[in-house]
């Protein structure tokens, strides 16, 4: 079943970015060879969507790296869903560990944005993953269900986790250098397919898409792309440098 499941690449670019370091990202993903086989999306900040979303090539999608849970309002400094869509967009990341850990995001607020953007007619990128200190205490799986299930509460129905796809980030490995090992993020990977089987459905657990993220580099990517739950990866750094054309292509 693996192997029906499309190979996907999402480069999160954060708070990073002017429109003349962007010109070059877009050029190399516009004009270098991608596999046809990969699923390509970046998500710029808010500023950037628009211009990314026109400068580059349909085929790739382009991602905004947050929203809020409502259409409109009194919201200071906040985006929606329906103003994503209006430019031209269709995906948004939701729970990024920096929206949780710096910006105190909580599993509700998460799980409420995710029923939004859904409803809203977006595809979601949402964000999982456990602190050091919960890893060395061996609660991996608990934090990780517990997000995973804030997240499926809120898929309504069935058909749209066809606009899902998870993303697995341990918040020890994220810009810091370290990585999981290919075993780490298969078992962890295969946890969460069954938790998704056991609480979602076969189907869903079968067909829905997730990620590796957390400093995945060039020289990682084809070995962490050759286990079997693993269906792509979210690139933070790695995803501003000419090497994500490498990481986007770790399957050929």
């Amino acid at each position: 079943m693996a192997d029906q499941r499309k190979f996907f690449v999402g480069g999160n670019w954060k708070m990073n970015g002017s429109k003349s370091s962007i010109d070059p990202i877009i050029k190399d993903l516009n004009e270098k060879g991608l596999n046809p086989k990969t699923e390509v999306v970046v998500a710029a900040p808010s500023l950037y969507l628009a211009y990314t979303r026109e400068k580059l090539d349909k085929k790739l999608g382009v991602a905004a790296q947050n929203c809020y849970k409502v259409e409109k309002g009194a919201f200071t400094g906040e985006i929606s869903p329906a103003m994503i869509k209006d430019i031209g967009v269709q995906w948004v990341i939701l729970g990024h560990s920096e929206r949780r850990h710096v910006f105190g995001e909580s599993n509700t607020l998460i799980g409420e944005k995710v029923a939004h953007a859904l409803a809203g007619g977006l595809h979601i990128l949402p964000c999982i993953g456990e602190k050091l200190e919960e890893r060395e205490a061996n609660k991996t799986e608990e934090v990780c269900f517990s997000q995973l299930k804030e997240i499926a509460d809120n898929v309504k129905n069935v058909a749209d986790w066809s606009r899902v796809v998870v993303a697995y980030e341990p918040v020890w490995a994220i810009g810091t250098g370290k990585v999981a090992t290919p075993a780490q993020a298969q078992e962890i990977h295969h946890s969460l397919r069954q938790w998704l089987a056991k609480n979602v459905s076969a189907d869903v657990a079968k067909s829905v898409r997730i990620l590796y993220g957390g400093s995945v580099t060039a020289d990682n990517c084809k070995e962490l792309g050759t286990q079997p739950d693993v269906d792509g990866f979210l690139v933070g750094g790695a995803s501003l440098k000419p090497e994500f054309i490498n990481i986007i292509n770790a399957r050929q």
